[in-house]
């Protein structure tokens, strides 16, 4: 694994937390509490139960993996480091095109929401106009410096996050308990189907480990963090589910556009409804904002470690100290795909992807264990293997819950990869002889 020279480590663990909140709270959360509820009824809590296991899990994985490899790239660095180039390059080009395609979704999702406070959003044109704007913005900000951007992430996340907790506060008292009398529970198909769906708004924490090669004391920094952000929005996602469950009742699945903001109005009057519809904006572009800071270093390390043969991509700016050539392309490729697709197909591509990256980092950590020694100030699962063979078993019960059709297209995109890899590999060798 090579090192990343020319990048400064100045991310602390406040930093590296908001970092992590920041991506995780996105366009999910404020659309999918009225989704789940259909599917679930009143016993949709366990599907955020069910998911916030899974996620803790997962998360605990990615601190063990992240206090022995700290370079930049995230689960991509994991995975490479484990098994190697190949699945590092399978790895890589999922990591960096799930992020891409969740940015991109969430940017048709913020278009969308402005077009419900003024019609002129739904004017092709406009819509255009304004994402290129706003791709053509935060890029700048993040080749000016990681400094910056981490600046921005911190504001984006108290703005998005206060919203919230005033929803939570002054909804508690508005709860009706008739509204969570849970009367008969829910089956196994109905939570794969609606856990499925609800993990979308929980994806985010391998996103925010990418820049671990501008982390300050990662072995220490990467755990506490993780375990804070996960914590606390595990939390945040509970509560708001019981507020919203408790206020409307059976009266919630009627607001899938706007679940929060319908409950924010009947406890807040219009205001409530106001700064949630402004919450979800600001929560969103937040989002957007945060993957331009992390998922450019994806392709970064790719081209650091040779596993794509674009060098230019790892070259680092001189006075500011960022990836800057991969932050253009990685902004390029997200604004194509937010101005030619659809949030729902753009959803389903990114959960199912990212899955498979959580499942390989899982199995990392088996692999590093018997690969590398432990170093002093690394973090390790307590148990043996029994966290990261139970993380596999979910997320193949997760996998499980897609459609023929996804398994098969996501099956053909890895055997393309291949072909792809081994191309590649055989343009090296020549090059070298």
């Amino acid at each position: 694994m090579n090192e990343d020279k020319g990048l400064k480590r100045s991310i602390g663990i406040f930093g590296l937390s908001a970092n992590i909140v920041n991506i995780m709270i996105g366009a999910g959360i404020f659309a999918l509490p009225a989704i789940i509820t259909g599917i679930m009824g009143v016993a949709s809590i366990f599907s955020y139960i069910f998911c916030g296991i899974l996620i803790a899990l997962v998360v605990l994985c990615f601190a063990e993996a992240g206090s022995k490899v700290n370079n930049t790239g995230g689960p991509y660095t994991y995975i490479e480091t484990a098994f190697g180039d190949y699945a590092g390059f399978i790895a890589g080009i999922f990591a960096s095109g799930s992020n891409m395609i969740a940015s991109a979704a969430v940017a048709i999702a913020l278009v969308n929401i402005l077009a419900t406070i003024n019609p002129v959003f739904e004017i092709p044109w406009v819509r255009t106009s304004f994402l290129f704007l706003m791709y053509l913005c935060l890029a700048f900000i993040n080749i000016r410096g990681v400094k910056q951007g981490i600046g921005l992430i911190k504001l984006n996340t108290i703005l998005k996050v206060s919203p919230l907790l005033i929803l939570v506060l002054f909804g508690l008292s508005h709860i009706s308990f008739d509204n969570l009398h849970i009367e008969a529970l829910p089956s196994i198909n109905q939570l794969g189907e609606s856990s499925l769906i609800l993990f979308f708004a929980f994806l985010g924490c391998e996103t925010g480990l990418i820049v671990g090669g501008e982390i300050k004391n990662p072995k220490r920094t990467i755990p506490r963090a993780i375990l804070i952000s996960i914590g606390s929005v595990v939390i945040l996602y509970i509560l708001i589910q019981t507020v919203c469950q408790g206020v409307l009742g059976s009266n919630l699945v009627d607001y899938k556009a706007a679940p929060l903001a319908e409950t924010a109005k009947v406890i807040l009057g219009p205001f409530g409804y106001i700064l949630l519809t402004v919450g979800a904006a600001v929560s969103m572009f937040g989002l957007i904002s945060g993957d331009l800071l992390n998922s450019p270093r994806i392709l970064f390390a790719l081209s650091r470690d040779r596993v794509i043969p674009i060098k230019k991509l790892s070259k680092v700016h001189s006075k500011f100290a960022t990836p800057h050539i991969a932050i253009i392309t990685h902004t390029a490729l997200t604004f194509i795909l937010a101005t030619t697709g659809s949030f729902e197909q753009l959803v389903i591509l990114a959960t199912s992807s990212i899955l498979l990256i959580y499942l390989g980092v899982a199995c990392s950590v088996i692999k590093l264990r018997k690969t590398q020694k432990a170093e002093p100030g690394d973090f390790k699962i307590p148990g043996g293997n029994f966290v990261p063979l139970l993380s596999i078993g979910i997320i193949i019960y997760f996998l499980s819950n897609l459609s023929s059709e996804e398994l098969i297209g996501t099956g053909i995109f890895i055997a393309v990869l291949s072909l792809l890899f081994m191309l590649i590999n055989k343009m090296k060798k020549k090059s070298n002889d």
